[in-house]
């Protein structure tokens, strides 16, 4: 559960960059959203593979 609440505070610190990307054209909020995102896919990934471990097991 410790990473799922990991996913939705990074969620959370990316709405100000994406607010100023997308409404204010802020290029370098763009860069921060995106690599924001790449970060928030990896964690997915981690959690899926706990997860699936979990399952394995049982």
């Amino acid at each position: 559960m410790k990473k799922f609440n990991e996913v939705k505070e990074l969620v959370a610190s990316l709405e100000a960059d994406a607010d100023k990307f997308y409404n204010k054209a802020n290029s370098a909020a763009g860069t921060r959203v995106r690599k924001g995102m790449q970060d928030l896919k990896n964690l997915a990934q981690a959690i899926r593979l706990e997860i699936q471990e979990t399952k394995n097991k049982a």
